[in-house]
């Protein structure tokens, strides 16, 4: 089934691309491991390397399963060119060092994925590219922000790990009137949810390694283009000089079986998520909910417009803060504690005691994540034996804050004899 261009989201996963007869008819595509490919005379060789005539020569610029792999991503994402990578770092990684320039200027969200925060701060200023951060769920703000520097916004949609959204369409606008290009990391939503090329937006970047993948038995990014140039300039610059962040063909295999049951793995994500979200609400332990698909969630009509379900991912703020969320966690018995998204499994994870253990109360604050948040990934088992986990872990956390404000207030009550 090759003509495959104008059928369905779930038919282009797995049929794009590839048709069984050109293949001795396997039904599979198969792997291609060689890292070199044969040149059938000097002139077709001498016009690979000129990049004016597509070939493959050497699988760190191109390889027939990775090349099968970013055409069905761009047909998924509504893109003119996709490039593939071993890990989704190696996606932004490339994608950015393409795009900027020693004294350019990056417009930022206050919230990013710590490692993507970690490359921008502590890598790209270190070569003369600045990094400023703004409140990016208010488009004015970038309005206000935007400078003659300013070559990329980037931002998540929505964000790693606090749920935080930014208006795809009207960010790329403003960007776009002042010469900026957009980056926008897809990786919560994936391209079944929603696609920022189609908004406006001239880079969707991916952790393939998340729900692309889908089982938690890879690691790997993807950047899609609005601009075919754009895509051309990343792989052979970004990814054959700068990173080297090859994807193995292997790993290429196991995304595109993974596209196969994409559509079916996100509704029941999708689906669970909400039933999760709806108890952490009505429960007594909970402060605050962060899911699109709750009314209550301030960005909730903006999910609506841009999102075409709400997505696995869960965050929630507990009342007791870092010992609550603690206790939240260590009492956690089907869920797992671990980090990373997007797997079979339920996964958990506190920041304030994991992942952003290093940074201070202040500076967790600062970019939206506070002591007592917990980011959940909802997985795909029975959805009651999810619930019945996660209520009975919420009951030790507010179990164990209702002992320690007893503890306290018996500490500072004054002492008393009874008269004999």
């Amino acid at each position: 089934m090759s003509e495959t261009h104008h059928k369905g989201f779930s038919t282009r996963a797995i049929h794009f691309g590839y048709n069984p007869a050109d293949h001795q008819g396997a039904l599979v595509p198969p792997i291609h491991t060689s890292a070199t490919f044969a040149f059938p005379d000097v002139a077709y060789g001498g016009r690979c390397f000129a990049g004016t005539e597509p070939g493959y020569f050497y699988t760190r610029i191109a390889n027939p399963t990775l090349a099968l792999l970013e055409g069905r991503l761009a047909s998924l994402e509504e893109g003119a060119g996709a490039v593939v990578f071993g890990s989704g770092m190696g996606a932004i990684t490339a994608t950015l060092w393409s795009m900027l320039e020693q004294g350019d200027e990056v417009l930022a969200d206050l919230t990013l994925y710590g490692c993507t925060f970690s490359f921008m701060n502590h890598g790209l200023t270190r070569f003369g590219v600045t990094v400023r951060h703004v409140d990016m769920t208010d488009p004015a703000n970038v309005a206000q922000a935007m400078g003659p520097k300013t070559k990329v916004v980037y931002f998540e949609s929505p964000a790693n790990p606090n749920m935080r959204m930014v208006d795809i369409e009207a960010v790329s606008r403003i960007a776009h009137a002042g010469g900026a290009r957009v980056v926008v990391d897809n990786t919560y939503c994936t391209p079944y949810l929603q696609q920022p090329l189609l908004l406006g937006a001239d880079v969707s970047v991916h952790s393939m390694t998340k729900y692309l993948g889908g089982h938690g038995d890879l690691t790997a990014g993807a950047a899609i283009f609005a601009d075919a140039e754009l895509a051309t300039r990343v792989r052979l610059f970004g990814l054959k000089d700068m990173t080297g962040a090859v994807m193995s063909a292997q790993d290429a295999h196991l995304v595109m079986r993974g596209l196969k049951t994409l559509t079916l793995r996100m509704d029941r994500h999708c689906q669970s998520a909400q039933k999760v979200a709806e108890l952490l609400e009505r429960h007594s332990a909970t402060a605050v909910v962060h899911f699109p698909g709750l009314p209550s969630f301030p960005q909730h009509a903006l999910a609506k417009r841009q999102m075409r379900q709400f997505g696995g991912m869960v965050a929630f703020e507990l009342k007791g803060g870092l010992q609550a969320g603690i206790r939240f966690m260590d009492a956690l018995q089907l869920v797992t504690r671990a980090v990373s998204l997007g797997d079979a499994e339920t996964l958990a994870q506190h920041p304030a005691s994991m992942t952003h253990s290093t940074y201070t109360p202040e500076e967790r604050q600062a970019h939206g994540i506070s002591d007592g948040l917990v980011r959940l990934s909802i997985g795909l088992e029975d959805i009651d034996d999810v619930l019945a986990d996660i209520a009975q872990a919420l009951a030790m956390a507010e179990r164990g804050s209702t002992v320690g404000k007893l503890v306290a207030q018996a500490a500072q009550a004054p002492d008393c004899l009874e008269a004999v």
